[in-house]
């Protein structure tokens, strides 16, 4: 498995190579979403790793991977993820947290 490169700073551009390079084998998991009842974004109960692909529509900036969420026009926050059992970029915004791994 190749491991990912500590960049000076992780953009969408970055993410989306990382989805596109491993798109047979990614992994989300949603750490908090936008909760409409309380107009703010709220953690998730018991946040699990969900097996995911690459939406439909790649040309999507809002969802390009199933399930974690982008908002684009440099409102995005990345950082790299890394824990025993994944590797990957956790994206944070208005709309909440995700994370999009590959299995070590």
């Amino acid at each position: 498995m190749k491991k990912l490169k500590s960049a000076k700073k992780i953009t969408l551009a970055t993410y989306k190579r990382f989805a596109l390079r491993h798109q047979n084998e990614l992994y989300v998991k949603n750490l908090s979403s936008f909760n409409g009842m309380i107009d703010m974004v709220d953690k998730v109960d018991n946040p699990r790793w969900q097996k995911t692909k690459l939406s439909e529509d790649s040309r999507r900036e809002d969802e390009f991977v199933k399930g974690a969420w982008t908002v684009g026009s440099s409102r995005d926050s990345f950082s790299l993820y890394e824990d025993d059992e994944y590797v990957g970029i956790e994206i944070y915004n208005c709309c909440g947290s995700d994370i999009v791994a590959i299995k070590k």
